[in-house]
């Protein structure tokens, strides 16, 4: 299995809920959903312009390999191992999401209490965990490599869009 596409999908999907919450709390206006919009699409492009850093990490990676093939097959095998725990968080959260949108108003607001509040904060473990699965997943310091690269790219897209659009207030 390639992993290459759910992991760009999981990555930009990511940067667009990022955008998203660097704008949260931003705005007291009860019709926001322009303002939410537009948030999410700046994360969903700083999230694709900084996630080109792991594509041109993996392609120098093949480029300088002895052997392409077998580097290829080394960082498809990581890359299965890195998306394995991200599946898992990512199935987590849509069912948050899920649990958010079709429960009552006072089971929707828990919802998003429990689990996407504590999701949100374990992220960068969840980053960890997935380089630990690169790694173990016979990947070995190229998919380690080009796995914190992602990571560190994913995780700098709220910081960035935060510090700048939503640091200074409108």
């Amino acid at each position: 299995m390639n992993p290459v596409l759910p992991l760009a999908a999981l990555g930009l999907v990511d940067a667009g809920f990022s955008g998203f919450r660097a704008y949260a709390g931003h705005d007291a206006r009860i019709r926001k959903q322009r303002a939410v919009v537009r948030a999410a699409l700046r994360g969903l492009s700083v999230g694709t312009v900084l996630l080109l850093a792991p594509a041109l990490t993996a392609g120098a990676v093949l480029l300088f390999a002895g052997d392409p093939d077998r580097a290829y097959g080394t960082l498809a095998d990581g890359g299965t191992g890195f998306l394995a725990p991200l599946g898992v968080y990512a199935l987590a959260v849509g069912l948050s999401l899920a649990s958010y949108a079709a429960l009552p108003y006072r089971a929707s607001t828990l919802a998003m209490v429990l689990g996407l509040g504590p999701l949100c904060l374990v992220r960068p473990l969840v980053v960890a965990v997935a380089c630990a699965g690169a790694l173990a997943a016979g990947g070995g310091w190229t998919s380690l490599l080009v796995g914190a690269v992602a990571g560190a790219a994913v995780l700098c897209v709220e910081p960035y869009v935060h510090r700048r659009w939503y640091a200074f207030p409108a």
